[in-house]
């Protein structure tokens, strides 16, 4: 195998592990310590989280907010140096007061694509565009 394949493999590999582990049923914030650079960067509904451990109360948060979420990639691809991804995903969950609307355990799911910058073997930051506005008017109405 050379070199790019591989480097795309582990890209790859990083930010489908990611979604699998981090948003798929477990949880498991500990696997971002495994996957993500210490100064891990991501840009998400305007805002801006810096550092993994700030990433990580932020993941915490954000899953107490939309219990039993889980994040199902549909596309991923990388650039030619192999150090970009980009995934498309759909995240569903219940609503326990996602946006600050109160919480009904209503089923709810949003789209979104997400950038993804890889450091060494590590992500290192990631864009995420989420499909938030349209949700948020969906379940105000």
């Amino acid at each position: 195998m050379n070199t790019s394949a591989q480097s795309q493999n582990i890209a790859e590999k990083l930010v489908l592990e990611f979604l699998s582990r981090v948003w798929g049923t477990e949880h498991d914030l500990d696997a971002i310590d495994e996957l993500m650079t210490e100064d891990y960067v991501i840009t998400t509904g305007g805002k801006i989280i810096k550092g993994r451990e700030n990433f990580k109360a932020w993941v915490a948060d954000f899953q107490t907010k939309l219990t039993n979420a889980a994040t199902i990639s549909q596309d991923i691809f990388t650039n030619h140096k192999n150090d970009m991804i980009v995934s498309r995903w759909i995240c569903s969950g219940k609503n326990n007061g996602i946006f600050g609307i109160p919480g009904d355990g209503e089923h709810v799911s949003f789209t979104g694509i997400a950038i993804w910058q890889v450091r060494g073997d590590l992500l290192s930051a990631c864009w995420v565009e989420r499909s938030a506005f349209e949700l948020y008017q969906e379940l105000i109405n």
